[in-house]
């Protein structure tokens, strides 16, 4: 019996790609020396392609896969996949939630630290011998923090639950009020970054959220504020948050994520007010390795004609 055929992407980790390579006929998109050539040799056989976050799936791809009814895709954020194109035409599409929303979390609290502790800075300090000519300057505490989280989803819930330890006082911004929480909900991004002095960003990408974070937002959080993003680089203004950091209007930022990546502004690398992250909050061996596996069950759901694990459209 000919195995079914998959179209990837882009290179999985190698746990995931020797099982995939067991179970299917995989065409590697990005391995092709003339990708349009592969799609369109493959096109009547393909039902279904394996992809990730940054790379999704587009329109054009699609209508080029007549056969094609789903699209896998390794991490939570769906907003480089057409999903209209996709409801369209009936295909379906999954993702990897709940799987990473841990280390996430955990990322989104260590920026915070180590914005507002210097870890980055006191590491120099030690490594560059400076702690031998005289102690390092003090820093800020997180305890009792006022922390304003935008988009208070999943990761959103969770960077909330940690911070509490540190007995922040935690407000949030979102479409509408959480009946099962008792955080103080605003209406706006903007009407939160008012109140607090740390806004967290834990939103969908795509267009719905393009720039929310403005430079309206950015400069009534103020200049000893200081904004981290674990969502999409696209969420946030970046050329104006970079030239309120390089002047000193906004206090800092905790970025694991960035427009262009991984090409980004070569600008951030000078500041001091910054603490910088490959966008690898999901990045531990444990959740990667559940989040491949959470593909390889959508993908092998499908085929078998079972209900799908996590389905999004």
């Amino acid at each position: 019996m000919n195995q079914p055929e998959v179209l990837l992407m882009g290179p999985y980790p190698s746990w995931d790609m020797q099982p995939l390579a067991q179970s299917y006929q995989m065409h590697h998109y990005w391995e092709a020396s003339d990708p349009a050539q592969l799609v369109a040799e493959i096109a009547p056989r393909v039902q279904a392609i394996a992809t990730s976050g940054h790379l999704g799936a587009s329109r054009a791809l699609m209508e080029q896969l007549p056969e094609l009814k789903l699209i896998a895709c390794y991490g939570v954020g769906v907003d480089a996949i057409d999903l209209e194109a996709a409801r369209e035409r009936g295909i379906r599409v999954t993702n990897t939630p709940d799987v990473l929303t841990d280390d996430v979390a955990d990322m989104g609290v260590a920026l915070l630290l180590g914005l507002w502790r210097r870890i980055p800075q006191g590491d120099q300090h030690v490594r560059l011998g400076h702690w031998k000519a005289g102690p390092m300057p003090l820093t800020q505490s997180l305890r009792g923090k006022r922390v304003g989280i935008v988009g208070l989803g999943r990761i959103g819930a969770a960077i909330a639950h940690r911070l509490e330890a540190f007995g922040c006082q935690i407000a949030y911004s979102a479409r509408g009020k959480k009946a099962d929480v008792t955080y103080r909900w605003y209406p706006t991004p903007l009407a939160l970054a008012g109140e607090v002095e740390a806004l967290v960003v834990a939103l969908a990408g795509g267009a719905g959220t393009r720039r929310i974070i403005n430079e309206e937002v950015l400069r009534a959080l103020g200049p000893q504020g200081v904004v981290v993003n674990v969502s999409r680089g696209s969420t946030i203004d970046e050329p104006v948050l970079l030239k309120m950091l390089q002047a000193g209007e906004l206090g800092g930022a905790g970025l694991d994520v960035f427009d262009n990546e991984p090409n980004i502004n070569e600008a951030f690398f000078t500041l001091e007010n910054v603490v910088l992250q490959p966008h690898h909050a999901s990045g531990t061996h444990q959740t990667r390795r559940a989040m491949g596996q959470l593909v390889r069950d959508n993908l092998a759901a499908w085929f078998a004609g079972r209900p799908l694990l996590t389905p999004v459209v």
